[in-house]
């Protein structure tokens, strides 16, 4: 093999990844969409069901914040995320 072949030309640093909201709450239809159709177990269930209770928890939290947040800026044009109450 050539040096040429072997080396690689540095790559530029990716973006870090990231998990929104939304990918959350598409985490959890994902999860409960799975369970109705029986993907899971009956062993497995009380795990997936705590995770799934767990990302629904937080999703509620966030959006619960975006609202007070929205509503301390008195923007009833503030971005909140789907399921907050504008």
């Amino acid at each position: 093999m050539s040096e040429q072949e072997t080396t690689a030309a540095p790559e530029a640093p990716a973006a870090a990844p990231s998990v929104t909201v939304n990918d959350l709450v598409n985490i959890y239809n994902i999860i409960d969409l799975a369970s109705k159709r029986g993907a899971f177990q009956a062993n497995e269930l009380s795990s997936v069901g705590a995770v799934a209770n767990k990302v629904k928890e937080f999703v509620d939290h966030v959006q619960a914040a975006q609202q007070a947040a929205a509503e301390a800026e008195g923007g009833e044009n503030a971005d909140v995320t789907e399921g907050g109450e504008a």
